[in-house]
């Protein structure tokens, strides 16, 4: 994977600037907004960076604040990234809102572990693990997807406490939970299997089923259920 510095060159004045093939606009007219990740989405909205802060740098660090937050954030919290600002801060959360109201609520419904990779993917490009819980109703519904929490560069710690709160309070009866491997590789750790087993022994406590744990990179991901590492090999995900 390309890092910042292979893209970047500066101006006569110290602006950071971008190659022209990696402008996020040209690529959207190209390739369409499925093929930008989230950052390049971001840059677009964005539109500049400051000197030294290439308008990429700035959209990775506005998405490591949306990813720690539980909900949007407020404008004044997200105006003290230095290079954003009050108005491109107005612009991100509203961005957000508008989303959220034409296309938060609608159905999503979680049948094999393909369902629950394409709402999550997007995370994969983080260079450090993301533990995400997706909250999913009787009918297996999308009630709402969250970022639990950020780790290392290659490990994150999670408590199955921080993992069910949300969905106990969103009456969820069922949960899928993934985490990106920042290196790629998929294979899952010792300590991947150990938190697979907690937050399985949980949630039958709690009453929710626990449909499955993907460990996921922008190319693929791994299934414990599909693998049949759950007691009664594969379930059902319908």
């Amino acid at each position: 994977m390309r890092g910042y510095a292979d893209y970047v060159r500066e101006d006569a004045a110290g602006f950071a600037l971008l190659s022209d093939e990696s402008k996020p606009r040209e690529r959207l007219l190209k390739a369409g907004p499925e093929a930008l990740s989230d950052r390049e989405l971001l840059a677009i909205l964005l539109n500049t960076g400051i000197r030294g802060k290439n308008v990429l740098f700035l959209a990775d660090e506005v998405l490591e604040k949306l990813d720690r937050s539980r909900d949007i954030p407020p404008v004044k919290e997200l105006a003290l990234i230095t290079g954003l600002g009050c108005s491109k801060a107005c612009g991100v959360v509203s961005m957000l809102e508008l989303g959220r109201r034409r296309w938060g609520r609608q159905e999503v419904k979680i049948r094999f572990p393909q369902d629950a990779y394409r709402l999550v993917r997007h995370y994969a490009d983080r260079r450090q693990e993301r533990f995400i819980c997706i909250s999913l109703n009787g009918a297996h519904e999308v009630l709402a997807v969250r970022v639990v929490t950020v780790g290392l560069v290659n490990r994150t710690i999670v408590h199955p406490r921080e993992v069910f709160s949300d969905p106990i309070q969103d009456r969820a009866s069922a949960v899928c939970v993934a985490h990106n491997h920042p290196s790629g590789k998929l294979n899952p750790s010792r300590e991947d299997d150990e938190i697979t087993r907690r937050l399985k022994d949980a949630a039958e406590i709690l009453g929710i089923r626990f449909l499955d744990h993907l460990i996921f990179s922008e190319d693929s991901f791994y299934s414990y259920n599909q693998a049949e590492r759950f007691q009664g090999g594969q379930q059902d995900l319908l």
